[in-house]
Parts: C-alpha cells; structure tokens; sequence
C-alpha cells in the first residue's frame, strides 16, 4: 500500500523524481513500469502496471454501447500513458498530461493504496483545506460506518 504525502520539483522537461522511499518498492511490483493517466479531480493516477492492467480490465468489460461506459473508457484509458523509472529514479510525464493537470513546478506526490494521485502542490492544497470544512465528509463517514473508527 502505497501512503502519504511528498512534495517534490518537476524539472523543465517533465521529468518528476519518484520518492526515494517508493522507489524500491516500485521497482520490485512493477519492475519500474508505471501507467499515469487523468482523473475527474484534474489531477493525474500513478498505478505500478499490474495494478493498472486489472483496472483496464475492468474498463474494456464495460458495455460497449453505454455511452456513459464509452465516456470513461475514453478518459482514462485513452489518456493513459506507459512511463518508465530511469536509472535516477524520475519519469517523463508527457506535455498533454501536465497540461491536464495544471503541474508546473511543485508537485504533490501523494500515495492512496494501490496508485498516486499526482496534484499540483498549490491545488492539493486547496483540496486538502475545502475536505477540512467539508460537511458531506462527516456525512459520508458516518454512512459508512466509520463513525466509530478511531484514528
């Protein structure tokens, strides 16, 4: 399971440096083969290969004729991307890709289990402070049952 936050540059060519600490581990799930693609929230998906061949999987099972099914698989699927760790641990995030996701810079790597969201590091801020006042978070926990977890 990937987890947390690191804050890391994104160089004048698109290359961003992989957290060292996740490095190793890619490395050993993935043999550092990696699919980015976009999301909704204008930020970009992180997924070691295997992990993103099931979810592709998942895609093409998808009824041909939906065009709600047909939307999605456009989306995520047409805009995946193979990127490859090089020997100094970075990857190439192609020009279309940061583009979508407003990166420039500063970029927030952060770790969600199986994938990583990839933020610019101004808007994952701003998520993180509109998810602290958010009412329907509370809401949503509670529906699920997480009311009584303890952190």
């Amino acid at each position: 399971m990937f987890r947390g936050v690191s804050i890391v540059n994104l160089d004048t060519k698109g290359r961003l440096a992989i957290p060292s600490r996740q490095r190793e581990r890619l490395q050993s799930i993935c043999d550092a083969r990696l699919v980015v693609t976009v999301d909704r929230d204008r930020c970009l998906l992180l997924y070691p290969e295997p992990e993103w061949e099931i979810i592709e999987r998942k895609f093409a099972a998808l009824p041909a004729l939906d065009p709600t099914a047909r939307a999605l698989q456009r989306l995520y699927v047409g805009n995946a991307q193979e990127v490859d760790i090089d020997t100094q641990g970075r990857i190439l995030l192609p020009q279309h890709l940061r583009d979508f996701a407003s990166l420039d810079k500063r970029v927030a790597f952060v770790g969600q289990g199986i994938k990583f969201e990839l933020w610019d590091e101004a808007a994952w801020q701003a998520r993180n402070e509109a998810a602290l006042s958010d009412a329907a978070i509370g809401e949503l926990a509670l529906v699920a049952g997480l009311g009584s977890l303890t952190l």
